[in-house]
């Protein structure tokens, strides 16, 4: 372990908080095992309980037209794409019941900012879902609600009310990618800035809207970048304390417009090493964000259950349904009893919890 490295974690050890630096220290650590040690560590101390959780839930895409055309996204399509869609509502509530008699307990919604569907499109459907079925909505992230708030004509915090009167619970954490308006230029010029971002999730947190956040790394950024982003995300959550988990994931280039660009810095391709690495660091450096949910759906089975020894305590969703990473070329699956196996192969017990972390049951 180098002495850098051996003292950033010391300083951990002993409560103080990591500073900037610290984080760049060790963002660029190679001493992975220490890392992953130091970081496993804290969890342990934030997480005493002899177990670890995962959510049973559905992705629902309700469109994949979008006006964004993000580099990184090979899912979205232009408004006049023979493939675009929007979902009817009975095809929305054909997935939700099948998600339910699956054991699902909510549903990630989310879609692309299309151009045509105005709030009363989306207030009429958040409350139709609550009519019809007791499901938790985790629907709408940053991005959309900014585009609802340009399309309409509304103040965000409006549309976050309107939302939440309809039924919205909670909102993912999607579209942080990474938190510095140089990384968004070249990542989705179109959308909202880093301030944008951070201001939505502070008024929906004030508003008693919980949420996750999310950081995409592996194209563009730099690795001092990445800390940029973790400081914040925590900055923020010492202001609201509105976050309830931390989900970082790696970009995947396979049809993306980005995959063909000259601007990268990091390379496209982030193997376990980088994963865990960045991992550990997030544990280490999130001191305020109680939970860190590993990646499975990028990085595949084998690398999520490390993750569990490397800072993360959550393995995340089932994602009965995800269309998103896969249109990036990657396919992993997971289903509730492999979850299962993968938790109780390191020694915890596998429970499942709600969008609030809640234990709902065992296996």
């Amino acid at each position: 372990m180098s002495s850098t490295t051996n003292s950033v974690i010391d300083s951990v050890c002993s409560k103080e908080r990591l500073s900037f630096d610290d984080g760049v220290n060790l963002i660029g650590s190679h001493d992975l095992i220490g890392l992953g040690a130091a970081a496993d560590r804290l969890c342990r101390e934030l997480h005493p309980e002899q177990y670890r959780t995962f959510v049973v839930d559905r992705n629902i895409n309700y469109t994949n037209v979008c006006t964004s055309g993000c580099t990184f996204c090979a899912f979205y399509k232009d408004t006049d794409h023979r493939d675009g869609y929007v979902l009817s509502k009975d095809e929305i509530f054909k997935k939700i019941e099948e998600a339910i008699s699956l054991g699902g307990t909510q549903i990630l919604m989310q879609g692309g900012l299309h151009p045509d569907l105005k709030i009363d499109y989306y207030v009429d459907l958040l409350r139709s879902i609550k009519e019809k079925f007791d499901i938790h909505i985790h629907s709408f992230s940053p991005p959309e609600i900014i585009h609802f708030s340009a399309l309409n004509n509304l103040p965000t915090k409006e549309v976050l009310a309107l939302l939440k009167n309809a039924g919205l619970d909670t909102i993912p954490g999607g579209g942080a990618e990474i938190l510095t308006d140089r990384c968004r230029g070249i990542l989705s010029p179109h959308k909202c800035s880093a301030s944008e971002w951070l201001q939505v999730m502070r008024e929906a947190h004030m508003s008693g809207i919980k949420s996750t956040v999310t950081m995409m790394f592996g194209h563009v950024e730099t690795l001092e970048e990445r800390v940029v982003h973790l400081e914040k995300v925590r900055q923020l959550q010492d202001e609201t304390g509105g976050f309830t988990a931390f989900i970082p994931w790696t970009f995947q280039p396979k049809n993306t417009a980005l995959s063909l660009s000259t601007e990268k810095t990091t390379g496209f391709i982030i193997g376990g090493f980088d994963y865990l690495r960045t991992l550990a660091v997030s544990r280490l450096f999130l001191d305020n964000i109680p939970n860190i949910q590993a990646s499975w759906v990028t990085q595949g089975s084998k690398i999520a259950q490390l993750a569990l020894k490397f800072g993360a305590n959550d393995l995340g969703s089932t994602m009965i349904e995800e269309n998103v990473v896969r249109a990036a070329g990657v396919d992993f699956r997971m289903d509730k009893e492999e979850m299962i196996a993968l938790i109780e192969e390191l020694g915890f017990e596998a429970m499942q919890r709600d969008c609030y972390y809640n234990i709902l049951s065992g296996k």
